[in-house]
């Protein structure tokens, strides 16, 4: 694991990609703290990491595109596989080097505060409290990313897709609103995801008599949570979608709430999508 993550933080350093990351996430954070910060009078650094977060929906995809799709591509997947080493240690140290490369810009963004204190009063607690969030939102979604290089071979086709996975989690919340309220209508949405869920578990195992009857189970026990009581899956969708949005835990953290339910989540997502990565890479391990 550890020669796999000195291999990718060479790659990301020796090339621009990382030097890249680091200045543009650094350029917008010095334009918007001069103008919230310095030219707006406002002491609350956490408005700067707040507007900055859709970043992440442009860089995130230009920096795990290559982890694993270029991988495939270039056939050097192969002798991974030929490695003593597990799947899951390739994939965590792939993941650790994404992760040191957004550390790095993270690192310099924690000085800003400090620097702020020489204008006024800041309230830092709320400041790295954000910091931290900000540096979990980027963790959850580089493990999507990640999870999506693995299921393709073209770096182009990884980046599109998962620039469409981080839209769709970053609109979630403005998404929920245009869902009915109806009861009816949240049992079908949720009908609709069971269904995306046993096809994606299908795309993982090729077992379709395991992902029928994840599907059958789950479906059926919401028809029959439906007729035990209709009136709990009234606005239900909506409110799944809304705590579901890793970006809405991040606001949370903005407003100055640390929130450890907030943080388990993120940690759990990340769990699920490098478990998921390390899956994908077992199947085309066997496949070959």
């Amino acid at each position: 694991m550890r020669a796999i993550m000195k291999r990718e933080l060479a790659a990301a350093f020796r090339g621009m990609t990382g030097y890249l990351f680091s200045a543009f996430l650094l350029l917008f954070a010095g334009i918007y703290t001069m103008a919230y910060n310095l030219s707006g009078v406002y002491a609350n650094f956490e408005y700067v990491l707040d507007a900055i977060a859709f970043l992440y929906l442009i860089e995130v995809p230009i920096l795990t595109m290559r982890q694993l799709a270029e991988e495939k591509r270039q056939k050097t997947d192969l002798l991974l596989y030929s490695l003593p080493i597990r799947l899951s240690d390739v994939v965590l140290g792939k993941y650790l080097a994404m992760l040191a490369v957004l550390l790095a810009p993270c690192a310099v963004l924690a000085l800003y505060p400090l620097l702020l204190t020489r204008f006024g009063a800041v309230p830092l607690a709320t400041a790295y409290g954000a910091l931290a969030g900000f540096y979990l939102l980027g963790a959850c979604l580089l493990s999507v990313g990640l999870f999506i290089s693995s299921l393709t071979e073209s770096q182009v086709a990884s980046a599109v897709l998962t620039l469409a996975a981080l839209l769709i989690l970053y609109f979630m919340s403005a998404l929920a609103s245009f869902v009915p309220a109806e009861a009816f209508a949240s049992l079908i949405a949720l009908i609709a995801l069971v269904a995306l869920f046993a096809f994606a578990l299908y795309r993982l195992s090729r077992n379709p008599i395991v992902a029928i009857g994840a599907g059958l189970l789950g479906a059926g026990g919401l028809c029959a949570w439906y007729a035990a009581d209709s009136a709990a899956f009234a606005g239900l969708f909506g409110r799944i979608m809304e705590q579901l949005s890793v970006f809405e835990r991040f606001y949370g953290f903005v407003d100055g709430v640390f929130d450890l339910t907030s943080v388990v989540y993120d940690l759990s997502i990340i769990g699920v999508f490098l478990f998921l990565t390390v899956q994908s890479l077992e199947k085309r391990r066997w496949s070959e």
